[in-house]
């Protein structure tokens, strides 16, 4: 089946709401500042607007360790100058933001979690995330197949393939350009589709193939067929961004 003309599949089907801009602006707002790396998904606020953190949790690799871990990002939204933060960890201090570095990454174990971003004892935003048992445990691909010239990849079940290397498009959800692949279904099954464990899409005969776009680090893209099977793809988002063609 040949890849569908990128420009087709980013044509939103319904109008964007209030919120959507909402989280889009805060997506275009929060980068200008600096913001190293985003979710797919989407940010939060804090009650004091002066703050925000990832609205999900997600896997990225450490650098320290090599390995796929749970993290969440917080940060100072908009930040005036000579602003100072802490972000702490369950009670504990974990980074120190600045205008000039004003987002900082937080490693979480198993277990519930509170993330604060306090700008002083008056001003403090406060946000919780629980992580599941092996949430960032990597699901075996080997079963996986590869076609001949190494540009797609099919799942061990035959009901889906994914193109292995990402491209790069505009994504209106975040507002700003991301890698992403396309994932199709091979065979008009019924497939629910999840990215890092947030559910995306449904694939089937009337949709047969949907873009999906990377977060950065480590992203798993699984698709269900009910309780028969799941296919999953591991792909790397970089960075989470990338550079559109001129």
């Amino acid at each position: 089946m040949p890849i569908p003309p990128i420009e087709n599949q980013f044509r939103r089907k319904t109008p964007m709401h209030g919120q959507q801009r909402a989280l889009a602006a805060c997506f275009a707002a929060a980068l200008a500042t600096g913001a190293s790396s985003w979710a797919a998904t989407t940010v939060q606020i804090g009650s004091s607007g002066k703050t925000f953190a990832s609205g999900a949790v997600r896997c990225a690799t450490d650098p320290a360790t090599g390995t796929s871990r749970p993290m969440v990002e917080a940060g100072l939204f908009n930040p005036k100058r000579n602003v100072s933060a802490t972000v702490s960890l369950d009670g504990g201090a974990v980074a120190t933001l600045t205008t000039a570095n004003p987002a900082a990454e937080v490693w979480l174990e198993e277990g519930e979690h509170t993330v604060v971003v306090a700008l002083n004892r008056k001003t403090a935003d406060s946000y919780a995330y629980s992580v599941d048992a092996g949430q960032c445990s990597l699901p075996d691909t080997s079963g996986n197949a590869f076609s001949a010239d190494g540009t797609l990849e099919y799942a061990a079940s035959g009901k889906s393939y994914a193109t292995v290397t990402p491209g790069c498009a505009w994504n209106a959800a975040t507002g700003r350009a991301q890698p992403y692949v396309h994932l199709f279904d091979n065979g008009g099954f019924l497939l629910d589709v999840s990215v890092n464990g947030v559910p995306l899409t449904q694939l089937s005969a009337l949709q047969p193939h949907t873009p999906v776009f990377l977060a950065a680090g480590t992203n798993v893209i699984s698709a269900a067929n009910a309780k028969l099977s799941t296919d999953h793809y591991i792909r790397d988002g970089g960075d989470g961004s990338c550079q559109l063609p001129q």
